[in-house]
């Protein structure tokens, strides 16, 4: 019999009683187990005795995962408060909000087409109103809610991934 089919109803029984203590599902556990075995038998060869092999990589996997969601902070794109601590102070807080913004403007100024301008004028502190910001651009004001809508989706996304994909060997930017 092949290892694989041996070790599957065993590897699904161990994930699924062991996955939802540690916050994971039990099909990313079954699989991030699988990808160790195969590490394993492409480095030293399958294990001499591989339900125990299993049940060790399962608590193993385990382990890691519940290290892995002490750490981590979950990402809420809805909730823009600043993490948990002390209050920033009223300078501290001017300097963040400055920052924001101009972190902000920098990535309205990389979008395609129309985009930067259009979002450019929306973020203007003369608080231009629909009609103006149309007789500005040359669109009608009627376009303005759609173009704007696809702007922020495309400006959400390109953020999103910024902030998913960090410098490597954790070089700061």
């Amino acid at each position: 019999m092949d290892l694989v089919e041996e070790l599957r109803p065993l590897l699904a029984a161990e994930a699924a009683a062991e996955a939802y203590a540690a916050g994971v599902e039990p099909d990313e556990l079954e699989q991030a187990v699988w990808l160790r075995l195969l590490e394993r038998t492409r480095d030293t060869g399958p294990p001499p005795e591989p339900a125990r092999w299993l049940r060790g990589a399962v608590r193993a996997e385990v382990r890691g995962a519940r290290r892995r969601a002490r750490r981590e902070v979950p990402y809420d794109p809805v909730d823009d408060r600043l993490p948990e601590g002390p209050e920033p102070r009223p300078a501290e807080q001017a300097v963040l909000t400055a920052e924001t913004r101009r972190v902000l403007r920098a990535a309205v100024r990389k979008l395609p087409g129309r985009c930067p301008r259009l979002l450019g004028a929306m973020l203007s502190r003369s608080d231009l109103t629909y009609r103006e910001i149309a007789g500005e651009l040359g669109m009608s004001q009627g376009s303005l809610g759609p173009v704007r809508s696809r702007c922020l989706g495309c400006l959400r996304r390109m953020l999103t991934a910024e902030i998913a994909a960090p410098e490597p060997w954790g070089k700061e930017r």
